[in-house]
């Protein structure tokens, strides 16, 4: 199996793995217990449009800022809000068609969806919003990548460095422990996973008293 570059290989890998996912399984279970199930109404909606359109237009991207709690009041925003939706959905078109091709591995995919994301002016640095236009474009294949969600994979020592081509790395990573979760994993999407993270970043697990 493929591993990420960033990652170590062989047993240290899957005990990595392993310990992790002794994390991940109650964070999960938290995040369904204590976020409201409305919450990702937003993200569903425009999951919905996204699935009809074949495409992302500015309104979307717009909603899914919201959903993300990012600023709208700076530059990276403005940018790509002064486009035509034309334009707009003509690139978020491709990269929907991207993210959707199931004869390329997910990692493939993600990497070849973010780059054609990154020809919008605003998103050429940073992943968050640009991790939820693709997690809308293909909601049971890929996964929001996002501040909590590194400094989650930093806690469990689950590298991911922020060097170009971060984001097919993430969803390979994904994959990894995946692969490696065995029964736990039966069931779980990279989504699954990545609320699972978002929750561990907010919610670090505290070290057990000695």
């Amino acid at each position: 199996m493929k591993k990420t570059t960033d990652s170590p290989v062989g047993e240290e890998f899957a005990a990595l793995c392993d310990r992790a996912w002794d994390v991940l399984v109650p964070a999960h279970a938290s995040y369904l217990a204590n976020v409201s199930p409305h919450y990702d109404e937003v993200l569903h909606e425009v999951a919905q449009r996204t699935e009809r359109a074949g495409s992302l237009g500015k309104t979307d991207i717009a909603a899914l800022v919201v959903w993300k709690r990012l600023s709208a009041q700076t530059r990276w925003v403005t940018e790509p809000m002064s486009l035509p939706d034309t334009h707009v959905r003509a690139v978020t078109e491709r990269a929907v068609t991207a993210v959707r091709d199931t004869t390329v591995p997910r990692s493939e995919a993600a990497r070849t969806g973010r780059g054609i994301i990154w020809e919008l002016p605003g998103f050429r640095t940073g992943d968050a919003l640009a991790s939820a236009i693709l997690t809308a474009a293909a909601p049971t294949r890929m996964a929001v990548y996002d501040s909590r969600v590194q400094h989650a994979l930093d806690t469990l020592g689950l590298t991911l460095t922020p060097t170009p081509g971060r984001y097919g790395r993430y969803l390979q990573l994904l994959d990894d422990l995946l692969h490696h979760g065995g029964a736990r994993a039966d069931g779980w999407t990279a989504r699954d996973i990545d609320t699972a993270l978002y929750w561990t970043g907010a919610n670090p697990p505290q070290p057990e008293p000695a």
